[in-house]
């Protein structure tokens, strides 16, 4: 006597339900595309993937329920302890490591079902093997690089480019061989074999790794947007493979909007994808200053210089990086801009499409410090307003405000979009040192004529500049 009512799979009520998930999962996206609406978004999409999994667990001949119940407890456990402890400075290890962890589940269901079909001894429709073979490749893939792009960004292990010669030709064989044996168990459907099966999970676990391991820390956020786009495409092909509407179109979602990402991101810093994946770029230098380890002029100056440079500016723009997130300065950056605006000064906030390491990373800390939204300032909206600006304050932020990126050809990050804050009368750059960013190349920025280094915590100077400021 089962304990739980059960739906027929393909049934009407089954569809209609998963109708109902994944339209919340589309307006939970929907609402999660602007700040004021994203943790609603957030919370209607979970309420869609909710609905999704019971339905899939009241499902006619879902059995096991120990197993699951226990898998649910602790798996929701884990999340909810990760998800409280994470900092934002550490989220793109999390979606690294959550993503990873995907695109292994789609992986075993694979496996899971190749078992299945080998456990029947019947033949395994070409309709569904081809999908569990794309599943099985690309979930694994995903996993293995997943978890590179986590150690990485985790300083886990060097967040330089690491290769091996002939790399590329490794990978190339390693993609043919994959290919190979999977024509192979498409072609001998009606007795696949296992051991071939684990082969290809075992070649893509490697290539997983090779891909990822020569890609500098620098262009990690990228490649962890495009493995979670791989990931979806896995959970997609699944979907096929089960006859699972929900999995479909949640899957597609992520693919899509991993893909959008990935391109945008890639567009942000006037790269390809493929360069992102093949140049090796990214690997900074021990130490800092100029590259050639030699320190070039600058100009250096206190907290109370910059109080009076700020105080007495009619306009200032805020420009946060990712020295900021690290500081958790965005309440001091906040109360520092409060101070100003008593005193009659205009101050907005200049957000590059990749400031940080996550698209939106400057925009959730500073709405997290309250920050009026729209006070927050697209690139190009920025750009044209910086000549006339009295003040740019450079909190943290390196490549993305590096004039070499327009004045230098032959330099690394050459044609990448900036925040052009040298066209301002006057920079203040709020950093520890001259040392470089992700890049690993020296801001030209740090040494231009208008321009003041404050070298200090970014929490720490935000907070002594607005108390100098209450006291001018």
């Amino acid at each position: 006597m089962p304990v739980l009512a059960v739906i027929e799979p393909g049934g009407d009520l089954a569809v209609v339900l998963y109708i109902v998930a994944f339209s919340l999962f589309i307006f939970g996206v929907r609402r999660g595309t602007h700040p004021t609406t994203a943790k609603q978004g957030n919370l209607i999409a979970a309420v869609g993937m909710a609905i999704a999994v019971a339905t899939t667990l009241l499902l006619d001949g879902i059995g096991n329920w120990g197993l699951i119940i226990v898998g649910l407890a602790i798996g929701a456990a884990v999340g909810v302890v990760a998800s409280i402890r994470v900092q934002m400075t550490q989220m793109p290890q999390m979606v690294a490591l959550y993503n990873g962890v995907g695109g292994g589940a789609v992986a075993l269901i694979a496996w899971s079902e190749i078992r299945h079909g080998i456990a029947l001894g019947e033949e395994i429709p070409l309709d569904q093997l081809v999908p569990i073979l794309f599943s099985a490749v690309i979930g694994s893939v995903s996993f293995w690089g997943s978890n590179i792009a986590f150690a990485k960004l985790q300083d886990l292990i060097p967040t330089k480019p690491l290769a091996i010669p002939g790399q590329q030709v490794i990978n190339a064989l390693l993609l043919a061989g994959i290919l190979a044996a999977c024509v192979a168990l498409g072609i001998n459907n009606d007795d696949p074999s296992q051991g071939l099966f684990v082969g290809v999970l075992i070649a893509a676990a490697v290539l997983g790794n090779l891909v990822v391991l020569p890609i500098g820390g620098a262009d990690m956020p990228v490649v962890i947007a495009l493995l979670n786009a791989f990931t979806g495409l896995a959970a997609a092909a699944a979907g096929f493979a089960l006859d699972n509407v929900a999995l479909i179109v949640a899957g597609t979602l992520v693919g899509s909007s991993g893909t959008i990402l990935t391109l945008e991101m890639a567009t942000a810093m006037n790269r390809s994808v493929a360069n992102i994946l093949f140049a090796g770029f990214g690997g900074a230098p021990a130490g800092g200053g100029a590259g050639d380890g030699e320190e070039r002029p600058h100009i250096s100056i206190g907290a109370q210089d910059a109080a009076i440079k700020l105080a007495y500016a009619d306009s200032v723009v805020i420009v946060p990086g990712y020295g900021l997130a690290v500081a958790q300065a965005q309440h001091a950056v906040k109360e520092m801009a409060d101070e100003l605006e008593k005193r009659g000064v205009t101050v907005n906030y200049a957000i590059h499409p990749v400031a940080g390491r996550m698209p939106g990373h400057m925009n959730v800390l500073l709405a997290e410090a309250d920050v009026p939204y729209e006070k927050l300032r697209e690139m190009d909206e920025i750009n044209p307003e910086l000549p006339r600006t009295d003040v740019a304050v450079v909190i943290g932020a390196n490549d993305v405000t590096n004039p070499a990126a327009k004045n230098d050809p032959d330099s690394p990050i050459a044609g990448m979009p900036i925040i052009e804050v040298h066209e301002a009368q006057q920079v203040i750059v709020i950093k520890r040192s001259l040392s470089p960013g992700f890049a690993g190349i020296d801001n030209d920025l740090f040494y231009e004529p208008n321009t003041s280094m404050l070298f200090a915590d970014a929490k720490r100077a935000a907070a002594e500049i607005a108390g100098e400021i209450t006291e001018l």
